[in-house]
């Protein structure tokens, strides 16, 4: 288990060999007003400057009117321009589609899936690399979307879990109003992640680190429901199986 101390020079040395190999001119990030889009974003900006790095805010119909707020915040503390594309008007027209149905679950991938194709498509136009904000916790249990928030060129910080991300915050001066915000996909009005998740943060992440080092075997209740949820999204963790020549 890693933890975010001060040294930041390997996730640094991550994106500044990424974007010198692949001959980029940056990178752009998905930025929601949350803490895991925050702090990658402040990684890109600690990696190649703010003037190659281009954040989008991508709102929905359900997407709180605070998050706006924030995301203009947090361009003005690192100094990145922060382009609003709003994609209201594109979910109404999957709506169109044949067989379509008003689901939460079902609106809120496909709002998952279309913020990263908006991010490909000006990534593609920029000559730039699309910066990807899952947390170790979140990619553990599958709590992204297929092709949508956990689909990137890099993803730099993967390796943390959401405590250590919060921790990692405070280190990169990230404001305190985005570290104390209630965590939250913006999938549908008054969702929460712990809710969804069914557990705090605090607890999944204590979880994790004592089934990691006690060899995945679970001993308490919340273990044995956090290593539930870990291997029902092992799909969502491994390479897309595929038939060896």
């Amino acid at each position: 288990m890693n933890t975010a101390g001060s040294d930041l020079s390997p996730i640094i040395g991550l994106l500044q060999d990424i974007s010198k190999k692949s001959n980029s001119s940056g990178f752009v990030i998905g930025l929601s007003g949350g803490i895991d889009s925050s702090v990658a974003a402040a990684l890109c900006v600690r990696a190649v400057g703010a003037s190659l790095v281009r954040g989008f805010f991508l709102p929905s119909g359900v997407t709180p009117s605070g998050d706006e707020e924030d995301v203009r915040m947090l361009g003005e503390v690192l100094g990145i321009q922060v382009t609003t594309v709003p994609i209201a008007s594109v979910i109404d027209q999957y709506r169109k589609m044949p067989g379509f149905l008003e689901s939460s679950y079902l609106v809120g991938n496909l709002m998952a899936r279309t913020r990263m194709t908006i991010l490909y498509y000006y990534a593609n136009q920029m000559n730039r690399l699309v910066c990807g904000t899952s947390n170790y916790t979140e990619f553990l249990l599958g709590y992204c979307t297929k092709y949508g928030d956990n689909a990137a060129d890099v993803q730099p910080i993967i390796h943390l879990t959401k405590t250590e991300v919060w921790n990692l915050a405070r280190v990169l001066g990230i404001p305190d109003r985005l570290i104390e915000k209630t965590p939250s996909a913006g999938l549908w009005q008054n969702q929460t992640d712990e809710d969804e998740l069914g557990l705090k943060y605090a607890v999944i992440d204590e979880a994790i680190v004592n089934l990691e080092n006690r060899g995945w075997k679970p001993v308490t209740p919340e273990e044995h429901q956090v290593l539930e949820k870990i291997q029902r999204a092992g799909h969502k963790q491994r390479a897309v199986p595929q038939v060896k020549r």
